[in-house]
């Protein structure tokens, strides 16, 4: 008989660590993305580090025990709020198919909270929904079905471990390569190994991961402007 998988229990000042290292890798992506035209290698790689950790504390935190409605509920009001005042800097940034096409990665981890609290409900209707809110959904947002689907499985892992929920995981993880070139989504299943060993005393600032991803964007678009307005080409 196959070991038991060991179970996901993270600190709650660990997951607040891994969220500011998370915003930190992003805003270097962004930087490089938006005002270098992704000329920068080490930026771009480290960068496919952020949506995994980002997925992984959702999960984490989505699986916690108590108050699962209103955890839920709260959740995709932040994450559909601020993926809203999001929208025009991630826009007028460019790089979309049409202009408006994927939604933000605000939405995605809307899809994931939505998914999920169907799941947690009872009954064949609630998991219809929730199939249906992962297809149509997911394709609607960045990185798309693996980035939910890693999202969910660590959801599942960590409200109860198995060994199929580990391996579909790591296949998610992988499949992200899709949208990156490349397997650098990987490297970071050693770091979130880590952290479950490791237990950070950080304050959680509930507003602040909301509001500095629409912030971040829209400072950034500030500063093409003059760029371009001097001659810069943006790709």
């Amino acid at each position: 008989m196959a070991a038991a998988p060991p179970r996901l229990v993270v600190a709650d000042g660990t997951c607040e660590g891994l969220k500011w290292l998370a915003l930190a890798l992003m805003t270097g992506d962004h930087v490089n993305k938006y005002l270098f035209n992704a000329t920068l290698p080490v930026l771009f790689e480290a960068g496919r580090l952020a949506l995994p950790i980002f997925v992984f504390v959702l999960a984490c935190n989505l699986a916690r025990p108590g108050d699962v409605p209103g955890r839920y509920r709260r959740s995709m009001l932040r994450l559909g709020v601020f993926g809203a005042l999001a929208t025009l800097p991630f826009m007028a940034l460019g790089g979309l198919y049409a202009g408006f096409w994927p939604l933000n990665v605000m939405f995605m981890l809307l899809v994931l909270t939505a998914t999920a609290c169907l799941l947690e409900r009872t009954g064949a209707l609630p998991w219809v929904g929730a199939g249906a809110v992962f297809v149509l959904g997911g394709s609607l947002v960045e990185y798309c079905w693996p980035a939910v689907a890693l999202g969910l499985a660590v959801w599942s892992y960590a409200k109860r471990p198995t060994w199929t929920a580990a391996a579909l995981a790591l296949l998610a993880c992988a499949a992200l390569r899709v949208f990156n070139g490349n397997l650098w989504a990987m490297a970071a299943l050693p770091l979130l190994a880590l952290a479950t060993r490791v237990d950070l005393r950080l304050p959680r600032l509930r507003w602040a991961f909301y509001a500095y991803y629409p912030l971040h964007l829209a400072v950034l678009w500030m500063i093409r402007i003059p760029m371009g307005r001097a001659g810069y080409l943006f790709l």
